[in-house]
């Protein structure tokens, strides 16, 4: 099962909440509720939400929805979801890169993948910059 298999959002599932902090959640609709799991677990236009989410079809739920969005509980909400989300994906994505630093076909990719390990690791190299000094300097040649 690779990245795209997987749900991005665990969101309400059975009429279970997700691991979310009850506060936000009790202050929030279920239309509001159902928008922000759709958004982030699908990751479809806010029309496309609005009408998952069971608000009017068309231009009338985009915008309700999209003013439902701006307030400030459902956008709390929203960064709660996505974080929770990035954080569960994130194990995701560190087996993927795992397994192309060890068995990817070409080794420019596994070069890069093990780059990228050591980097997140903190062996980033050192960066090369050039230093300059202000200053007066006095060079003197006696050829004689």
């Amino acid at each position: 099962m690779g990245l795209t298999d997987r749900p991005l959002w665990g969101g309400t599932q059975g009429g279970q909440q997700s691991g979310l902090s009850m506060t936000v959640a009790k202050t929030l609709t279920g239309k509001q509720m159902a928008l922000v799991d759709t958004l982030v677990s699908e990751g479809c236009s806010i029309k496309e939400a609005a009408g998952k989410a069971g608000y009017a079809e068309g231009e009338s739920g985009r915008v309700t929805a999209s003013k439902a969005l701006k307030l400030p509980h459902v956008q709390q909400y929203m960064m709660q979801a996505v974080t929770e989300s990035l954080g569960v994906n994130a194990t995701y994505a560190a087996s993927k890169l795992l397994r192309l630093a060890s068995g990817a076909k070409s080794e420019y990719v596994q070069l890069e993948a093990s780059k990228d390990i050591l980097d997140r690791a903190g062996f980033k190299p050192v960066d090369k910059s050039m230093h300059l000094h202000a200053g007066e300097i006095k060079v003197s040649i006696d050829l004689t």
